[in-house]
């Protein structure tokens, strides 16, 4: 495999083994057969888009940076990267495009979650204008690779714990990381990006960071238990890697710092109140 397709295949491994879902499960929950997910997850063949965006949505996982990870590798399988650039064309009616052209965008934008080694953080790709490919992260139509998608999604599963039972755990395990608050985001000094989350229906919180460096380390505390990360390794530099929970109720101050692994470096730590959910309003009087 191409490096791209493997960062790719151990992207959606990881996010595999966060859902707890076995491939029959995946199954169940997609329009994509056992079989079909054993060979995207072993790289032997090149997963549709849909089928990206289907893991995504059952690990609660904003599917952009994985989005990006696809359009890489499938660019680099299809051999669109390889391809010249396409001469202007001439005056004229228009020609229609050839069957392997892309046409539609997305539009879907990269969010953010997850210390499950999802591989490379990928914000953007804007040197992908060979082939026609311009400044896109998000392309493809849905469908590729012979696979309708399923008329209608099946719901992702609600939260796994609230308040104290969430403690210690990981936010991703327990369906915590689906739809949080971003409460503070904070660029260190050495380019590392950290973030503050919350989710209102687990009553916890954690931090995550991307864009660090082997040895980092991440602290995260809201009056009680600290909770902690490292990046271990190059596959954790290149994703995602964040704090188990810890119970956080609204009106609650939240601090998570960083801590870069250079022996020299200095602690930088941003604060974030956990804000009050909103309450409804009462109906106007007619």
């Amino acid at each position: 495999m191409t490096p791209e397709r493997t960062r790719l295949t151990t992207a959606l491994r990881e996010l595999r083994t966060r859902t707890g879902l076995s491939l029959a499960a995946l199954a169940e929950r997609t329009a994509y057969s056992k079989s079909s997910w054993e060979r995207y997850l072993n790289g032997k063949t090149m997963p549709p888009r849909q089928a990206v965006q289907d893991l995504c949505r059952l690990a609660g996982e904003p599917d952009g940076r994985l989005l990006a990870l696809w359009e890489i590798a499938e660019s680099e399988w299809s051999g669109r990267a390889a391809r010249p650039a396409a001469a202007p064309a001439e005056a004229g009616p228009p020609r229609p495009s050839p069957p392997g052209d892309l046409a539609r965008q997305d539009g879907r934008a990269r969010s953010s979650a997850g210390r499950g080694r999802l591989a490379a953080v990928v914000v953007s790709v804007c040197a992908l204008t060979v082939g026609g490919v311009a400044s896109a992260l998000l392309l493809l139509p849905h469908g590729q690779g012979g696979q309708e998608p399923p008329s209608s999604a099946p719901s992702a599963p609600g939260p796994r714990c609230r308040g104290a039972a969430c403690e210690g755990k990981d936010p991703m395990h327990m369906v915590c990381g689906a739809g949080p608050d971003t409460l503070a985001t904070h660029r260190t000094t050495t380019g590392a990006r950290v973030e503050v989350r919350y989710n209102d229906q687990c009553r916890a919180g954690w931090a995550r960071m991307w864009g660090t460096r082997v040895g980092d380390r991440l602290e995260m505390a809201a009056g009680g238990p600290t909770r902690r990360a490292e990046v271990a390794d190059e596959v954790d530099a290149e994703s995602y890697v964040y704090t188990d929970m810890t119970a956080t109720r609204p009106g609650a101050v939240v601090r998570a710092c960083f801590r870069p692994a250079a022996a020299d470096g200095e602690r930088e730590c941003v604060d974030a109140r956990v804000r009050p959910a909103a309450t409804p309003r009462p109906p106007s009087p007619q």
